[in-house]
């Protein structure tokens, strides 16, 4: 248990050390005042949990502050990491009992989502799951040069499709393959799209829908990647593609990389999605399920 904290809080260091490290200096031994509460507000924000989300938790702390007759700075700080944890959830169990279990990575352009995928291959495959890939972002040559590298570093077949090509064709053989051959999971890497991209939203319900014509009640899951060094932009990015593919969770790449890990609060606060892996750092083993108890003890590490 000590090592998974230890290396958490490593993972977390960039984020600790920014606006969260100051929080433990403000809560000092000074007395609770107008100032203290303006001064939290301000990390909270420069924290990336967001306007709504800050307001929510300074609301609660000031109302356990009346009720507990807190008096110093000092003593709000346990009762501030208590009230984070709160705002987390754990994530559920996976569940694979569908065989194969179909599962659509989506996200941004940038956010890691095919070396997310490998990373995912290499953790299941570990665990003795049958895996493989669909290469169906068709249009970025290198996407899928680069699952099949991994492919084959890993030893997974990896279906794809000519460039350019339509990547529900894609979707559709990599589901096919992965049920003729025995497979336990097929993840379907996807093209990155700004959310903001109408036509290519469109695209992405059209792989949605045919992933359901391979396979009845595919695709199981929807797992969107957000780059956590993009902080609150996050947040819109994971409203639009709930609502245009029903995304069932989440996965925070290039934590380790980010200053910025509060906008895992407003993504449970306004959105409801779990978040299910955590990036701390480059390798695979480094892609980490998600554990608010080490989160939170990271970000707010002295």
């Amino acid at each position: 248990m000590n090592n998974l904290f230890e290396k958490w809080r490593a993972g977390l260091a960039r984020t600790s050390k920014a606006a969260f490290g100051q929080i433990a200096s403000l809560l000092g031994t000074s007395e609770i005042t107008e100032e203290t509460w303006d001064d939290l507000e301000t990390l909270l924000v420069q924290a990336d949990l967001g306007l709504e989300t800050t307001a929510s938790v300074l609301e609660s702390l000031k109302r356990l502050t009346r009720t507990e007759g807190l008096t110093r700075a000092d003593e709000l700080f346990s009762t501030l990491k208590q009230e984070l944890r709160s705002r987390l959830t754990n994530p559920p169990a996976l569940n694979f009992s569908n065989r194969p279990t179909v599962i659509l990575i989506v996200g941004v352009n940038g956010a890691g989502k095919t070396t997310t995928i490998a990373k995912l291959a290499s953790r299941f495959q570990s665990a003795g799951k049958k895996v493989l890939l669909g290469a169906a972002d068709t249009f970025r040559a290198a996407a899928v040069d680069q699952l099949q590298v991994w492919g084959d570093r890993l030893k997974v077949e990896v279906v794809a499709g000519a460039p350019e090509s339509d990547p529900g064709a894609v979707a559709f053989n990599a589901i096919q393959a992965g049920s003729a051959r025995g497979a336990d999971i097929i993840f379907i890497d996807t093209a990155g799209r700004l959310h903001t991209r109408f036509n290519l939203m469109e695209e992405l319900k059209k792989v949605y829908r045919v992933a359901g014509k391979a396979l009845a009640g595919a695709p199981h899951e929807i797992w969107l990647v957000l780059d956590a060094t993009t902080g609150q932009n996050a947040l819109q990015q994971a409203r639009s593609f709930k609502e245009a593919v029903n995304v069932t969770g989440v996965i925070l790449s290039k934590l380790d990389s980010s200053a910025r890990g509060g906008m895992a609060f407003a993504i449970q606060r306004e959105l409801g999605l779990p978040i299910l892996f955590a990036g701390l750092g480059e390798k695979p083993e480094d892609l980490t399920p998600f554990d608010p108890d080490a989160f939170v003890d990271g970000i707010l590490a002295a």
